[in-house]
């Protein structure tokens, strides 16, 4: 296995990857942007008609999120709320990112400088950004300013700041929903909080740290009835339904084996834990960070960012990416669970993911649908470039800038498609040119986050990734995980939530919680 990984990319790559990044997001949370011009006119919507939403979880991502949701109309912030205080060292895509953010929201050309010192920060060897400005105060902050101005006095006072969201939860009496931009090892706990006050909740991906708590969150989401959603944009997009269109019509036949690649991780993995006790940050409630986690000390290796690759706080590469691929797999293929999991990879450590894996996951016959393996690579690994591909031709999607691709294998031929399924096409080119597409028979979505904001205001359609659907796919998607940590082979029942062959394996589906953190 060893001898396969690739080297990390290098830093010119680096600079595409986040320039990807930065895309992405605003692809994954389009907005139709309103002008503060005609918020009185005709795109006016009174606040009997609003959304009023938390913003729990504002570092980096969070603070990018809460940026898009402001522009809808229908959207008032009424609280955010963060562990941390304030700090300088949240990641940035480009230099003054947050900055420049923060005008295109405002409208202007200057001020809020302050958001981004632009000092660097070397993520790993090869991989260098600059810091921005993000937690709770700063994030306050923008909120007011960008409300401010719009009332003829310049000014606004209507965003309250907490530091723990069993706070906010219990004395904002007027909220509706909470968008959750936490660490994985919170989502659950946030989410099902919110959903118990029934608050409908938007989340960030994936779902959940752990396989027990996608079950239970799905759970809680049926039991109440509430609005979820998953940030899973390629749900909602052309191309999946283009994908579910022409395979479901026998484009390239019955599938029986898909290939997954990502260039992920680009954060700190295959580490040991660091022996130095650091102190904690000023402004920074750590107990809290932890959240159900074991108690340990504080140490910068795991904040920010660099906590998705410790097996206490994130899900790796696979959870990071995966949530988007496996959500049009899902779709595309009609699956439920696999029974089989097995992984290979590159040296494993006790606290972190490794480096680089392949995982493979086998399921069984779906209706007409025949057994299908799934392979997922990261790291730099890639499956053999299919033959039917021209030699002048990238093994990916001709706009993705990463290396990363999805390849769906038919016994009539076969699809190749962006990561997460954008840009389609049959390989090789003839096959394409000569393709016959289907009528398109799904209904469209207005986009991911405008189907959940519907759903909130009483909107008769289910949000498209809603925790039901979404804690199924997370299910699957952290299996891999718990065979690349063990390197053995896995059966899998999903009824009874159980690896029946692995008592560790077990012990991974539903690890033990903290005191006060159970679900």
């Amino acid at each position: 296995m060893k001898k396969s990984f690739k080297s990390p990319k290098s830093s010119k790559n680096s600079v595409s990857r986040r320039q990807f990044l930065a895309r992405a997001a605003t692809a994954a949370l389009a907005f139709t942007i309103v002008p503060r011009r005609v918020l009185g006119g005709a795109g006016y919507v009174s606040p009997s008609d609003k959304v009023n939403i938390a913003f729990i979880g504002v570092g980096a991502q969070g603070l990018r999120v809460m940026l898009h949701f402001l522009q809808q109309p229908d959207v008032q912030a009424v609280s955010v709320c963060d562990v941390n205080k304030s700090a300088s060292d949240y990641p940035q895509w480009s230099n003054h990112e947050f900055c420049n953010s923060v005008r295109k929201l405002l409208g202007i050309d200057s001020g809020w400088d302050w958001l981004s010192p632009d000092q660097p920060i070397q993520l790993t060897h090869s991989l260098r950004v600059t810091g921005g400005v993000a937690g709770r105060e700063p994030c306050q902050k923008i909120v007011e300013g960008y409300y401010a101005a719009q009332q003829p006095s310049g000014k606004y006072r209507g965003c309250t700041a907490h530091s723990d969201f069993r706070e906010l939860l219990e004395t904002e009496k007027d909220l509706d929903a909470v968008v959750v931009c936490t660490t994985d090892n919170l989502h659950a706990a946030v989410s099902a909080a919110a959903m118990k006050k029934r608050k409908h909740v938007f989340c960030q991906k994936p779902l959940t740290h752990t396989i027990y708590e996608a079950r239970r969150l799905a759970e809680i989401a049926r039991e109440t009835g509430v609005a979820t959603q998953l940030a899973v944009g390629n749900q909602a997009s052309e191309a999946t339904r283009l994908l579910c269109e022409w395979i479901w019509s026998g484009a390239i036949g019955p599938v029986r084996e898909v290939a997954n690649w990502s260039s992920r991780p680009y954060w700190p993995q295959g580490l040991e834990r660091p022996k130095e006790t650091e102190s904690v940050p000023e402004g920074l409630d750590w107990d809290l960070w932890l959240g159900p986690a074991p108690t340990r000390p504080f140490n910068r290796v795991y904040l920010p960012f660099s906590w998705r690759g410790w097996t206490d706080f994130g899900c790796g590469a696979l959870g990071d990416m995966g949530s988007y691929s496996f959500d049009t797999l899902f779709r595309v293929l009609k699956l439920e669970a696999p029974t089989t999991i097995e992984a290979s990879s590159s040296d494993r450590y006790e606290e972190t993911y490794p480096l680089a894996s392949i995982v493979t996951y086998n399921f069984p016959a779906r209706g007409d649908m025949p057994p299908v393996k799934f392979t997922w690579y990261d790291g730099g690994l890639k499956p053999t470039r299919p033959e039917e591909l021209e030699d002048d031709s990238p093994f990916k999607d001709d706009g993705e800038e990463e290396d990363e691709g999805l390849l769906f294998i038919g016994d009539r031929g076969k699809i190749l498609c962006g990561f997460n399924g954008a840009n389609p096409k049959l390989i090789p080119q003839a096959k394409m040119t000569a393709f016959e597409p289907p009528a398109k028979t799904l209904p469209r979505s207005p986009g991911n986050e405008r189907e959940w904001l519907d759903a909130c205001k009483g909107g008769g359609t289910k949000p498209g990734a809603n925790f039901e659907f979404s804690g199924l796919v997370t299910q699957t998607l952290l299996l891999g995980n718990v065979a690349s940590r063990l390197e053995q082979r896995i059966k899998w029942d999903r009824p009874s939530l159980a690896v029946t062959n692995s008592a560790l394996a077990e012990k991974m589906v539903r690890p033990d919680r903290r005191s006060g953190w159970e679900l």
